[in-house]
């Protein structure tokens, strides 16, 4: 029975593009940054505007056999030591910010080996401001007059965008304004952190033209790190708990403010297939100064630590985030039109990768290990993905991709596979120290030249005719003066209070009435009257000329002390303004000069730190060296004892074995000797015997005398004696088992001796003992002979 396979979620189509679909390849920029020393080997030289030459350094090719050759590399441009931040903007970002205000996505991201330079190239310095801050201040001076009301747009949580009535917005501020626990971020330009005070000068300022003024923008910036593979926002504000300590963002537990340690975040994808970070924080910004204040907030919690190569060393990936949401005015060009699909998202990614670097350099242990780990393990998933990419475009295959290996790559991802301009910053130290990882990067940044990616297209917002802004303004503009021209004194009509009091003062007339046409008193008395008042009214014209006329001059007298005045102040205020430009110059020389202080208290510290390790390495080496003078003195010493001793003993021996030889050679001598007196004495008998024998026979009586001890002139003579015989005897010495010597004769020599006389001489007793002695003495033949001392012995034959 066959067991039933197991069912699979199946898999869900991707986005399907077009296939005439137009692509463009990665932007890649080099950027060589300055040796740390004049007299520091270089391993990189630039050829020309976009070529690089690799060279192996001399230490290198002595241990590899001088097999390296100079290898040479290209890019879309190259940016030497002496390239400022500005023109590296022009180049780089300047397009991107573009293209992020119509409607396109952007990916600028920093690669290099550790210490290269990468976090001073998108962040900068005081009085060289990066890329980042750049982008921002050249965003906000180009849409700053068309920005959105605070709260009109509103994130979604899905990635996407709401917009909100005039109504729900002031709501929304009167309710921010009313918590007192949210501090305020400013709405206008105000005063910056002083690390960004002086970033980017009003010389450098910059702004694009072609703006589209029929629609309302607001930005909102986001920043997160990837530590450790895990995902950490930086502008989340911890709760407050009394028992767990505050966690920074190297993790360093701090007393007094304690608060939760920061949870990590998850990516989604939203319906339009691209990807996200799921409850990511992102503020609303209206200026650049609140921008960099967000940032900043952020920057303080990222993770950096020292290292043996760079003192503030990155430890993870930072990505700040800049989303620009913007809709279309209504017809009448005074509202944003109410419609959700109609709003416009775009975003521009500014990524920091941490560096990659090698531990046996870095002499990491611990947690610097283990993140070390991992940030070589994510930069070798984004090498890994674009050379899968670079094979699929190629070759045209179809592999996987391998995103999800990392958190990196697969945020990025729809920037690769969907609409976006792709620019990527390689960073590059020259020095020898670093040539195999240089040579690691350099390879990389050729594989992604050659990974292509899909053009963003033109998105029209709607279809509402152009100038709707401008047209609004310029009724808005003519209403009020229309209405400043109502309200103007010269234009108004007469007061009838005025005009009555000024009948008052004229004379009355008197109360008549004419009945008679023929009266002739009336008629001249009301003549009379009219010219009376008629007198009155001109002399009041007059005295009212008058007083107009001294009015007017003293008006003209005050507005001539007024403009005297008023140049005299214009003059003060530019006296006032030249001194405050000069208390403004004085203040931010003197801010420079803190922060130079500051610097160059902490170079201090950081040199006295040095100074005294070296120090203490010094005093350690000097007594090292001391101990191992002691040391080899000592055994000079000993040496020196020894050799004596050795002398000493070399002499006593010599001087034993010479009075050893001495003896052994005397003794050897005087053995010498006693055996020639022994063979002497033989030869005595024996001459003696045969002298006997050749004589009458008669044996003498006396007693042969006692032999002497031999002596040097005997032996000396017994020699030449010996030599002299005629017939030697022959034999053998050995040695006996007493310790003596022996000698055996091999020859036999037979004595004859004839007496004619022999038969009638008669003889005594004892002639048959000498006859019997005779004849034992002629039989007789020599044996051995055992020489022990000084004597000598026969042995007879039985």
């Amino acid at each position: 029975m066959q067991r039933a396979a197991k069912a699979k979620t199946p898999r869900r189509p991707g986005q399907k593009k077009p296939s005439n679909i137009e692509k463009d390849p990665v932007g890649v920029y080099c950027r060589i940054r300055p040796l740390g020393a004049e007299d520091e080997e270089c391993c990189v030289e630039m050829i020309s505007s976009a070529t690089i030459q690799l060279h192996a350094p001399d230490g290198l090719k002595a241990n590899r056999n001088g097999e390296f050759k100079e290898t040479q590399y290209s890019f879309k441009k190259v940016f030497g030591i002496n390239t400022n931040q500005i023109e590296l903007f022009e180049d780089v970002a300047k397009p991107l910010i573009e293209d992020l205000i119509h409607c396109k996505n952007g990916l600028l991201f920093t690669y290099g080996v550790t210490g290269s330079g990468k976090t001073f190239t998108m962040t900068g310095s005081p009085g060289e401001g990066g890329l980042l801050p750049r982008s921002l201040d050249i965003l906000f001076n180009t849409i700053g007059p068309f920005q959105a009301k605070r709260f009109v747009f509103k994130p979604d949580e899905k990635n996407g965008m709401e917009i909100q009535g005039q109504v729900d917005a002031l709501l929304e501020r009167q309710k921010r304004d009313s918590q007192q626990s949210v501090p305020k971020t400013p709405s206008s330009r105000q005063k910056a952190d002083p690390e960004f005070a002086d970033m980017i000068s009003s010389e450098e300022a910059r702004k694009f033209e072609n703006v589209d003024e029929d629609c309302c923008y607001s930005v909102f910036v986001s920043y997160i790190e990837i530590y450790n593979n895990y995902i950490y926002d930086l502008l989340e504000d911890a709760q407050f708990d009394p028992i767990r300590p505050k966690w920074l963002g190297g993790g360093t537990p701090v007393r007094n403010n304690e608060f939760i340690a920061p949870q990590s975040k998850i990516l989604r994808e939203d319906q339009n297939h691209n990807m996200y970070v799921a409850g990511c924080t992102e503020v609303e910004v209206k200026s650049t100064e609140e921008a960099f204040e967000v940032f900043w907030k952020g920057q303080k919690k990222r993770r950096i630590a020292n290292t043996e190569l760079n003192r503030e060393s990155s430890r993870s990936h930072s990505v700040f985030t800049v989303k620009l949401a913007q809709a279309p005015l209504d017809a009448d060009g005074d509202h944003i039109l109410q419609d959700k699909n109609q709003v416009n998202v775009s975003q521009l990614c500014l990524v920091d990768l941490a560096g990659s670097e090698r531990t046996s350099r870095t002499r990491a242990e611990g947690s610097r290990l283990r993140e070390a780990g991992n940030i070589n393990q994510s930069l070798m998933t984004l090498r890994t993905c674009m050379e899968v990419l670079r094979e699929n475009q190629i070759c045209g295959t179809n592999k996987m991709v391998p995103y999800r290996d990392s958190k990196v790559t697969h945020l990025f991802k729809n920037y690769f596979d969907g609409e976006g301009k792709v620019r990527m910053i390689v960073c590059v130290n020259p020095k020898a120290d670093d040539y195999d990882e240089t040579m690691l990067v350099l390879r990389f940044a050729e594989v992604t030249q050659e990974v292509e990616v899909a053009r963003p297209i033109d998105r029209p917002i709607c279809g509402l005719a152009a100038g709707r802004r401008h047209r609004n303004r310029a009724f808005k503009d003519e209403l009020s003066s229309r209405l400043d021209e109502r309200g103007d004194p010269n234009n108004a009509v007469d007061d009838p209070a005025l005009l009555k009091q000024l009948m008052e003062s004229l004379p009355s007339l008197p109360n008549f009435e004419l009945v008679d046409p023929a009266d002739d008193q009336s008629l001249p008395r009301l003549i009379e009257i009219l010219e009376r008042r008629h007198r009155v009214r001109q002399m009041m014209a007059q005295q009212y000329d008058q007083t107009a006329n001294t009015l007017k001059s003293m008006f003209q007298q005050f507005d001539g002390q007024i403009n005297a005045k008023e140049t005299f102040l214009h003059a003060q205020r530019c006296k006032l303004s030249e001194k405050e430009k000069v208390i403004l110059s004085q203040k931010t020389e003197l801010e420079r000069l803190e922060k130079k202080s500051k610097t160059l208290e902490y170079k201090v510290d950081i040199l006295q730190k040095t100074t005294d390790m070296y120090e203490q390495d010094k005093r350690s080496l000097r007594q090292e060296l001391e101990t191992r003078d002691q040391r080899l003195q000592r055994e000079l010493t000993d040496r020196k004892r020894m050799e004596q001793r050795m002398q000493g003993m070399v002499t006593d021996t010599k001087f034993k074995w010479e009075k050893e030889c001495e003896r052994r050679v005397n003794a050897k001598q005087l053995e010498m000797q006693n055996k020639l007196w022994v063979k002497d004495e033989k030869l005595k008998q024996l001459k003696a015997i045969v002298t006997e024998s050749s004589g009458v026979g008669v044996f003498p009586t006396e007693r042969p005398e006692k032999p002497e001890r031999p002596s040097r002139e005997r032996d000396h003579n017994v020699g030449q004696m010996r030599s002299a015989s005629p017939s030697p005897l022959h034999g053998n010495v050995f040695k006996t088992r007493g310790g003596g010597q022996a000698v055996q004769f091999t020859d036999i020599e037979t004595l004859k001796h004839e007496c004619p006389t022999a038969s009638s001489r008669k003889r005594g007793s004892g002639s048959g003992d000498g006859a019997a002695h005779m004849e034992d003495i002629e039989n007789r033949a020599p044996m051995a002979s055992t020489s022990s001392g000084f004597g000598y012995q026969k042995r007879r034959k039985p």
